[in-house]
């Protein structure tokens, strides 16, 4: 594996190239993760940097642009104003909720390929969260006084509009000396989730959802494996009830769509394109891409993650690979492969005190990649968020 030591190595392919597409990740990538979500804070210069790139940058992300937790808050937070947020196009353009709400610069948002009677459940799914984590709650950990579990409740159900998540990082910190109960805890976790999709299915929604669990390691049988918790990793600490079909690799495509048809005027892949009608394997994804995109309008494809597992598995003597970022990550290799394009991909360590993660150690990248792994990293940035930020701001400033 070749990591690039020097970060001007990765700005002069970049810049060097006419046709570029950054797209990034948003949390653990340029805002550093907390226990509660509600508390993450973006550089008020980063977005200025990113709004140097204009049309060659988009977010592709499991979070929310709109909404008290969605990304658009922080921008205005950290401008300090909405209306330069607006005037100005700060707004950070892109793919949100795994791939159903895209936005431009300027917060103009659309919802591809989702349906109304699915928006509605999805507004009942926090309350059913609430009321069964309270549940829970009562039976496993008994002492705990009314108002401590209502603030762990508080922050662990994120009533987002399209990706309603249980995110149990505060929960995991109030027993984080006991591993053990950290297990009992995903589990519990778990079992709330999987209890709402099975209601959506009553409610005649059966092919609509599906879990999304972060960091996982991969999916069988169609589901998400759970990351179970160790003395040092905390392992699978979210899970989010998403559209099924809306994975990043699919919305890497949407985001092309979208690209190419304001440099040629035509969409690829059509107007109506979206994560549900897209190719559901990466190599039928690739496929499209080259059936569909001349090798002159594909750009170089510069990707940003920081959500990539690999655990071996002793049993079945085999290696477990997931995490929401490998798929678009992995994608992005292959495509540069297919056209013969220097496409990079970069890995941020998102680890802090926290929220514990595996973190790259020069090139110790055990529980995130392994020798026989497929992807791999161009760069990686060790300092997490922070220090991308400042590699970001070199790069934005040749633009």
């Amino acid at each position: 594996m070749k990591i690039y030591k020097k970060k001007t190595e990765i700005i002069e392919t970049i810049i060097n190239e006419k046709n570029i597409l950054i797209i990034q990740d948003l949390d653990g990538v340029c805002i550093p993760l907390v226990q509660d979500p509600l508390k993450r804070e973006i550089n008020k210069e980063y977005l200025e940097d990113v709004s140097r790139l204009k049309g060659k940058f988009a977010v592709l992300t499991c979070g929310e642009h709109e909404g008290r937790r969605g990304v658009n808050r922080l921008v205005e937070r950290a401008l300090e104003s909405k209306k330069i947020a607006k005037e100005k196009g700060l707004y950070l353009p892109g793919l949100a909720a795994c791939g159903v709400e895209f936005q431009d610069r300027f917060s103009n948002l659309s919802h591809p390929g989702l349906k109304d009677n699915e928006i509605d459940f999805l507004a009942k799914v926090p309350k059913m969260m609430r009321s069964m984590l309270n549940n829970e709650l009562n039976n496993y950990l008994p002492n705990l006084s009314k108002s401590s579990k209502n603030k762990l409740i508080n922050v662990a159900v994120c009533d987002t509009r399209f990706t309603p998540t249980l995110n149990f990082n505060e929960i995991f910190n109030y027993v984080k000396n006991d591993f053990e109960k950290v297990k009992d805890l995903q589990t519990i976790m778990e079992k709330i989730m999987n209890t709402i999709l099975e209601d959506s299915i009553t409610h005649g929604l059966k092919n609509s959802f599906h879990l999304h669990l972060m960091p996982n390691l991969g999916i069988k049988e169609g589901k998400e494996i759970m990351k179970c918790a160790t003395k040092t990793d905390f392992g699978t600490t979210d899970i989010q009830f998403i559209i099924k079909g809306a994975l990043k690799e699919a919305g890497l495509l949407l985001i092309l769509n979208e690209y190419i048809s304001k440099k040629t005027g035509v969409y690829p892949f059509g107007k109506n394109f979206n994560v549900r009608n897209a190719p559901k394997t990466i190599k039928n994804l690739i496929t499209l891409c080259t059936d569909k995109i001349p090798s002159d309008q594909m750009p170089l494809l510069v990707g940003v993650g920081d959500t990539v597992t690999s655990i071996k598995d002793s049993k079945a003597n085999r290696w477990l690979r997931g995490g929401s970022d490998r798929g678009f990550l992995t994608l992005i290799q292959k495509l540069g492969e297919s056209y013969k394009k220097k496409n990079k991909v970069i890995f941020v360590n998102s680890c802090n005190d926290q929220v514990i993660r595996p973190k790259v150690n020069g090139t110790d990248l055990k529980g995130i990649s392994d020798p026989n792994d497929y992807l791999k990293f161009d760069m990686v940035i060790n300092d997490g968020p922070e220090e991308y930020v400042e590699w970001f701001k070199q790069l934005a400033s040749y633009f």
